[in-house]
Protein backbone atom coordinates (compact mmCIF):
# COMPACT_ATOMS: atom_id res chain seq x y z
CA UNK A 1 0.00 0.00 0.00
CA UNK A 2 2.68 2.49 0.89
CA UNK A 3 4.05 1.69 -2.77
CA UNK A 4 0.70 2.95 -4.19
CA UNK A 5 0.79 5.87 -1.81
CA UNK A 6 3.85 7.22 -3.41
CA UNK A 7 2.82 6.79 -6.98
CA UNK A 8 -0.41 8.69 -6.59
CA UNK A 9 2.03 11.26 -4.67
CA UNK A 10 4.66 11.38 -8.00
CA UNK A 11 1.38 11.73 -10.40
CA UNK A 12 -0.10 14.36 -8.02
CA UNK A 13 3.02 16.25 -8.34
CA UNK A 14 4.36 14.96 -11.84
CA UNK A 15 0.59 15.54 -13.89
CA UNK A 16 -0.09 18.57 -12.80
CA UNK A 17 3.35 20.15 -13.81
CA UNK A 18 2.98 18.99 -17.34
CA UNK A 19 -0.91 20.15 -17.65
CA UNK A 20 0.82 23.09 -16.47
CA UNK A 21 3.77 23.05 -19.02
CA UNK A 22 1.34 22.13 -21.56
CA UNK A 23 -0.71 25.43 -20.63
CA UNK A 24 2.52 28.30 -20.05
CA UNK A 25 5.63 26.32 -22.14
CA UNK A 26 5.20 28.07 -25.10
CA UNK A 27 5.96 31.46 -23.10
CA UNK A 28 9.32 31.22 -22.92
CA UNK A 29 11.74 30.63 -25.99
CA UNK A 30 13.69 27.74 -24.51
CA UNK A 31 10.71 25.54 -23.92
CA UNK A 32 8.79 26.59 -27.06
CA UNK A 33 9.37 23.53 -29.08
CA UNK A 34 9.36 21.16 -25.60
CA UNK A 35 6.08 22.47 -25.19
CA UNK A 36 4.56 22.05 -28.92
CA UNK A 37 5.50 18.86 -28.89
CA UNK A 38 4.10 17.87 -25.68
CA UNK A 39 0.89 19.55 -27.07
CA UNK A 40 1.13 17.68 -29.82
CA UNK A 41 1.26 14.18 -28.09
CA UNK A 42 -1.59 14.96 -25.76
CA UNK A 43 -3.37 15.63 -28.83
CA UNK A 44 -2.04 12.39 -30.35
CA UNK A 45 -3.05 11.10 -27.20
CA UNK A 46 -6.37 12.51 -26.83
CA UNK A 47 -7.34 12.34 -30.47
CA UNK A 48 -6.10 9.37 -32.16
CA UNK A 49 -5.25 7.14 -29.08
CA UNK A 50 -9.24 8.18 -27.89
CA UNK A 51 -10.56 6.49 -31.36
CA UNK A 52 -9.79 3.15 -29.29
CA UNK A 53 -9.58 4.39 -25.82
CA UNK A 54 -12.97 6.93 -25.88
CA UNK A 55 -12.53 10.49 -26.36
CA UNK A 56 -9.98 12.56 -24.49
CA UNK A 57 -8.00 9.25 -23.63
CA UNK A 58 -4.53 9.87 -21.28
CA UNK A 59 -1.91 7.61 -20.42
CA UNK A 60 -1.49 9.25 -17.18
CA UNK A 61 -4.34 9.53 -16.48
CA UNK A 62 -5.39 6.26 -17.12
CA UNK A 63 -2.31 4.82 -15.02
CA UNK A 64 -3.02 7.19 -12.02
CA UNK A 65 -6.53 5.79 -11.99
CA UNK A 66 -5.18 2.35 -11.98
CA UNK A 67 -3.41 3.48 -8.81
CA UNK A 68 -6.33 4.96 -6.95
CA UNK A 69 -8.04 1.86 -7.57
CA UNK A 70 -6.22 0.11 -5.66
CA UNK A 71 -5.89 3.00 -2.92
CA UNK A 72 -9.85 2.68 -2.72
CA UNK A 73 -11.16 5.09 -4.93
CA UNK A 74 -14.19 4.60 -6.59
CA UNK A 75 -16.45 6.91 -9.17
CA UNK A 76 -13.40 8.88 -10.20
CA UNK A 77 -14.45 11.59 -12.95
CA UNK A 78 -13.90 11.41 -16.55
CA UNK A 79 -12.00 14.05 -16.33
CA UNK A 80 -8.68 14.42 -14.86
CA UNK A 81 -8.71 18.26 -14.73
CA UNK A 82 -11.87 18.07 -12.60
CA UNK A 83 -10.38 15.43 -10.71
CA UNK A 84 -7.77 17.44 -9.68
CA UNK A 85 -9.82 20.31 -8.61
CA UNK A 86 -12.09 18.21 -6.54
CA UNK A 87 -8.76 16.90 -4.60
CA UNK A 88 -7.10 19.96 -4.39
CA UNK A 89 -9.69 22.73 -4.10
CA UNK A 90 -12.80 20.47 -3.09
CA UNK A 91 -14.54 22.22 -5.73
CA UNK A 92 -16.79 20.51 -7.69
CA UNK A 93 -17.70 21.98 -11.57
CA UNK A 94 -19.46 20.13 -13.66
CA UNK A 95 -18.30 17.67 -16.38
CA UNK A 96 -19.68 19.98 -19.47
CA UNK A 97 -18.11 22.95 -17.83
CA UNK A 98 -14.60 21.42 -17.05
CA UNK A 99 -14.46 19.58 -20.15
CA UNK A 100 -15.48 22.66 -22.17
CA UNK A 101 -13.03 25.10 -20.34
CA UNK A 102 -10.10 22.16 -20.99
CA UNK A 103 -10.37 22.01 -24.70
CA UNK A 104 -10.75 26.23 -24.61
CA UNK A 105 -7.12 26.16 -23.07
CA UNK A 106 -5.22 23.53 -24.83
CA UNK A 107 -6.48 24.99 -28.09
CA UNK A 108 -5.35 27.95 -27.04
CA UNK A 109 -2.39 26.77 -25.67
CA UNK A 110 -1.85 24.94 -29.33
CA UNK A 111 -2.64 27.85 -31.10
CA UNK A 112 -0.11 30.08 -29.11
CA UNK A 113 2.72 27.89 -29.17
CA UNK A 114 2.17 27.23 -33.42
CA UNK A 115 2.52 30.92 -34.18
CA UNK A 116 5.78 31.10 -31.34
CA UNK A 117 7.63 28.53 -32.61
CA UNK A 118 6.58 29.76 -36.25
CA UNK A 119 7.58 32.90 -35.20
CA UNK A 120 11.13 31.77 -33.52
CA UNK A 121 11.00 29.75 -36.91
CA UNK A 122 10.98 32.88 -38.97
CA UNK A 123 13.34 34.97 -37.14
CA UNK A 124 16.21 31.54 -37.16
CA UNK A 125 15.91 31.84 -41.17
CA UNK A 126 15.63 35.20 -41.92
CA UNK A 127 18.93 35.83 -39.87
CA UNK A 128 21.17 32.64 -41.51
CA UNK A 129 19.80 33.92 -45.04
CA UNK A 130 21.60 37.13 -44.86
Amino acid sequence: MHLYRAVDVLFMILHPCIILFNCFGWIWKRTRIYNLILLLSTAFSWFILGIWKGWGYCILTDWHYRVLAKLGYVNLPNSYIRYLILRIAGVDFSEQFVERTTAIVFFCSLFFSIVMNVLDWKKNHSQSVI
